[in-house]
Order: C-alpha cells, then structure tokens, then sequence
C-alpha cells in the first residue's frame, strides 16, 4: 500500500572511476571486467582516480570552479548530474524550495605545511608543539581555513544550482552519509519537506587523505583485490576512490504531482554507533538489520571498506544472518568514498531495481549469482565506525 509521503528516489548522480552519470556508470558495472585503478602516483598505494571531467558542463562559470577545492568540484558536478537526472535542474521554484543535506569532509590541506611539520618530526626537534606553532604562524595562508569549511561544498551547490531551502552539512566519514539519507527521508516521512537533494563526495587523490588513513595503518599496500579478499594483501585492506553520489528524495505525492520518473521506494534507515569490537558490532546490526527489514530482500548492496577487521564484522554478519541472500561489494568497483559511501550504494540498488536487473558479481567467489530482486538491503559499515542500513524497493503507481 502507498502513501502520499513515501519517500521515492527521482534523481541519481555519480561521478566515479569508471565514468560520469548514473547510466555510465550502470553500464560499466553490467559488463564489469575490473577496476580503474593508478598504482603508481601515491605508490605504493593504489587509488581508483577519477577520469577527465569538464567541469564547465555543471559548473558553467570558471570563477566558480577556480574557488573550488577538488571534492567540493566533484560534489557539485554530481549534485547537477542529479538535479539533472530528476528534471529539476533550471527549476527556480523547485530548486529555491529543495532542502539539501551533505555529508562532507573538512577540506583538503596545506601539504607543503604539513611536510614541514612531517618533516621537524622526523628531525627529532625538542620541543614538537613550539616548531608546529612556528611553522603555522608563518607558513599557513590565512585563506585556506575558508576553503576549508565543511559546509562550503552545500554553499557551492547553493550558489551554482540554486538550491535554496533549508541546509544541512553532516561530518563524520561513512557516518555522515549515513545520517544525511537518514535525516532527509525521516523529514519528508513526516510531512516536514517535499523534496531534498542528499549526498556526498570524496578526493582520494591528495596526500593528505592517504596520510589521514594511513596513520591509522588503514591503507591497502599490495595492491587491488576485491573488497572481501584482503585480509591475504599487505596493509589495512582499504583502497580509496575518488568520487560522489548524490539522490534526489522526494514524497511520492510530490514527484506523482510534477511527474516524475520514480526509481524506487526508500524505506527506513537504520543508523547506529557505538562500542567496537566483533560482539558489540554484530549486536548492532541485527538491531538494524531488523529495524529496516533486511531479511526480506533480494540482494543486499555493502559499501564494505575493507577494512580488515570491520569488514571481517560485516562478512560474519552476512553469513550468518543473510547467507541465503547474494550479495555485492561495490567498493570493489569503485573505491572507498568515505562520506558518499552510503549515498553510492544506496543509488546503485536504486539502479538495479528501475533497470529490472541484478548487480553482476564484482570478482569475489563471495558474490553469488542472482536473479532480478524486487527489494535491495543496503548496508555500510563504516571502516572505523558508523553502521546504516535500509531497503529500498521497486517502485509502484504512477511515474514508476
């Protein structure tokens, strides 16, 4: 049964490695040969870069995209491909009535000045906080705390799209996807906004995001496998990606009314967050699992990181409580996107389910074979924390 304020998917955008636009890069997934990848920029670890762009095709002035760090130029070219795909984009109603919800990073950093920093380190200098304080007071352009605030990537997509409602910027990795979609669809459930654009990009091409991983000995140093498959491989398992995604969410009686191609139903999102550990992760998702119905569908899409240990979390939960359910690891296509993560699976299975097909296995003997589903679980464990989960599933009545 439906319901004027069900939340519908009208509009995907992605922008990834294997190509720009939603039906670029679904067809790259049905006839998935392997991944793009560059193995030797950042060796040696191995990123998935995005290929060449013209930004000017969604940011139409080059002032605009001068001021622009590159994830805040990749977020609001994908935010256009997703207006665009759900006819909103030149809207000036629409747009200047859509709420925006974005899961951002906190910018790109000086590395220059980081590797000044890196470097004292390295020299064994006696005091390290008087020799950073020095290198900051004298080094740091006063202009890069501008670039990079968070919310600047909405700021942009307000100025070069006019997008005008209400806004909202979410940190905190996979976690802030997560809670973007989450936010959105609980808004429009409840009758408080009619349309909203969500999503988030990620630049996996700049040292300092490597550097932030890798303190953390999360990077993957031998290489690509797939996402299931690295715990064999060098390094922590995680190979990044640069990219984004973003969804445009409407209620069904909003999309119904301007006729709009619907893509599928989005159902709850469950989120949660809280002690690690294999005992305290497998307890939240089967909270989750059960709050979003995951059990009843016929594919799951995972944004699995790789990550060795969450992702070996994430691995026993599917054996264990979806094992007759195939599943497909798209991080192996793509990369890790850190705060699209959510956003990117959640579209893909969105795409699945308007094309009538099932994702292809994607090189792990842990994706099985699958018939078209009428119902997808999308599932992200974040490579450090965070966990969501939802259904999303075919679309009914009218615009379907």
């Amino acid at each position: 049964m439906t319901s004027p304020n069900d939340v519908v998917i009208t509009g995907i955008g992605i922008l990834s490695s294997l190509g720009e636009g939603a039906e670029a890069n679904w067809t790259a997934l049905r006839s998935f040969s392997g991944p793009v990848l560059d193995g030797d920029r950042f060796a040696p670890y191995t990123v998935h870069p995005l290929p060449e762009v013209d930004w000017s095709l969604q940011i139409a002035k080059r002032g605009d995209q001068r001021q622009m760090e590159a994830w805040q130029r990749i977020g609001t070219y994908t935010a256009g491909l997703a207006l665009e795909d759900a006819g909103i984009k030149g809207d000036e109603a629409l747009c200047a009535s859509m709420d925006m919800i974005v899961a951002a990073s906190g910018g790109e950093r000086d590395v220059d000045v980081d590797t000044m920093i890196l470097n004292k380190v390295a020299e064994g200098v006696d005091d390290i906080g008087v020799a950073i304080n020095e290198v900051l007071t004298t080094e740091l352009r006063p202009t890069l705390f501008l670039a990079q605030l968070s919310n600047l990537l909405a700021g942009n997509i307000s100025i070069v799209h006019k997008v005008t409602g209400s806004s909202r910027t979410f940190m905190g990795e996979e976690g802030s996807g997560i809670s973007a979609v989450q936010t959105a669809a609980a808004r429009i459930r409840a009758g408080q906004s009619t349309h909203a654009l969500v999503g988030g990009a990620y630049n996996a091409e700049h040292p300092d995001m490597l550097l932030g991983y890798e303190l953390g000995h999360f990077l993957s140093r031998g290489g690509w496998a797939p996402v299931w498959e690295r715990e064999p491989v060098e390094g922590g398992g995680i190979v990044s990606g640069s990219g984004g995604a973003f969804l445009v969410l409407e209620s069904r009686e909003h999309a119904e009314k301007r006729g709009a191609k619907i893509y599928c139903t989005l159902g709850p999102v469950a989120a949660d967050q809280g002690m690690p550990g294999t005992q305290h992760t497998l307890a939240r998702l089967e909270r989750m699992a059960a709050e979003a119905g995951l059990a009843g569908t016929g594919m799951i899409v995972s944004s699995a990181s790789g990550s060795h240990s969450r992702t070996a979390d994430e691995k026993t939960f599917l054996q264990a409580h979806a094992a007759n359910i195939p599943v497909r690891g798209v991080t192996s296509a793509f990369g890790h996107m850190r705060d699209a993560q959510f956003p990117m699976a959640v579209a893909l299975a969105a795409l699945s389910l308007s094309h009538g097909e099932a994702l292809p296995p994607l090189g792990s003997a842990f994706e099985a074979e699958a018939d078209a589903p009428s119902s997808i679980g999308v599932l992200t464990v974040g490579f450090n924390a965070a966990e969501g989960m939802a259904v999303v599933s075919k679309a009914e009545g009218a615009g379907a």
